[in-house]
């Protein structure tokens, strides 16, 4: 077994929203082309994408809503939201295909086969239960903590966000649950969609003190984020989580289109390496790292091998 599978293959490279679009064809070959070069793919298990089904979509999306995506992507024509989500012909299955490899990486993990894995296009972060959200159709996080309670019994589980954005899809959709332990640190919500995030918000009714939030202020850096994690260990150890799910979105670094913040790709390995180091002090090891945003291609390349690297690495 090796310590690390990581998810490449077609079906993957179909979840895009044209050339023309931030969220566009060239993320996935970016990543790809660099975790070869740097040789990543001699020490990793590398595994297929897998298709995913109805039944899974319904542990998280209301079946009204995932019917429209369904009728909506035949013809491929409008939005999905107010502007920034487009359909394209083919959109449910490419959305369908991100879900179903989340959740084979799920079971990867959960059975033995391996302690992390990597998924480069998911992490879908946005995405509610009844609609989409910022180029996200099916949030393929929340499907998996809906999987990992449903069908491996996990109850206590670590969502850990450092996208540029908030995490709002996620957020919301387990705001009262006192078993999901959520931090998220983003870009400030005053200038940054999608506006939210505030270090007020911890949770309601029985889970208020379980989410974390941390609005990093524009042009924020390393070190910066290094000061902010201090608090983000020490609060995710105290909920002691079974499986520890990491959005690794690489519109962080410096020099994104959409973004403002200043970190570097080692921002992502210390991230990566510390989540890794803290599911083995809880007996378990699972680390399932998503690719999540990032519109620099430089950038996903170099966020992204710098994940990869950490996640094997601590398991030496």
């Amino acid at each position: 077994m090796k310590p690390c599978a990581v998810y490449l293959g077609e079906l993957l490279t179909r979840y895009h929203f044209g050339e023309t679009h931030p969220f566009g064809p060239k993320r996935y070959a970016a990543f790809e082309n660099e975790f070869h070069a740097q040789g990543l793919v001699q020490h990793s298990e590398i595994m297929a994408p897998v298709m995913g089904a109805v039944a899974q979509l319904l542990y998280f999306h209301e079946a009204e809503y995932i019917q429209k995506v369904s009728a909506i992507s035949k013809h491929g024509h409008g939005y999905l939201d107010c502007g920034n989500t487009p359909a394209f012909v083919g959109m449910y299955e490419a959305a369908l295909g991100i879900v179903g490899t989340t959740l084979d990486a799920v079971r990867c993990i959960m059975q033995g086969d391996t302690t992390r894995a990597f998924i480069p296009i998911a992490g879908l972060h946005h995405a509610r239960r009844d609609r989409a959200e910022g180029f996200c159709v099916f949030n393929d996080c929340g499907v998996a903590i809906e999987a990992l309670r449903r069908d491996y019994g996990v109850r206590r589980i670590a969502y850990v966000d450092i996208d540029a954005h908030h995490g709002d899809g996620v957020m919301y959709s387990f705001e009262d649950d006192a078993d999901l332990c959520y931090v998220d640190l983003h870009e400030d919500g005053r200038y940054l969609y999608p506006g939210t995030g505030t270090a007020e918000e911890t949770g309601i009714g029985v889970a208020q003190g379980t989410k974390l939030n941390i609005p990093m202020p524009p042009g924020a850096t390393d070190v910066q984020f290094r000061r902010a994690w201090e608090s983000v260990e020490i609060f995710i150890a105290r909920s002691e989580p079974e499986f520890i799910i990491a959005q690794c979105g690489a519109d962080s670094i410096k020099g994104d289109p959409l973004t403002h913040l200043h970190y570097s790709a080692q921002s992502h390995y210390y991230a990566t390496q510390r989540l890794c180091r803290l599911a083995d002090s809880m007996g378990h090891g699972r680390v399932l790292a998503l690719g999540g945003g990032g519109y620099n291609l430089q950038n996903i390349a170099a966020a992204w091998t710098a994940v990869v690297r950490a996640l094997l690495e601590a398991a030496q």
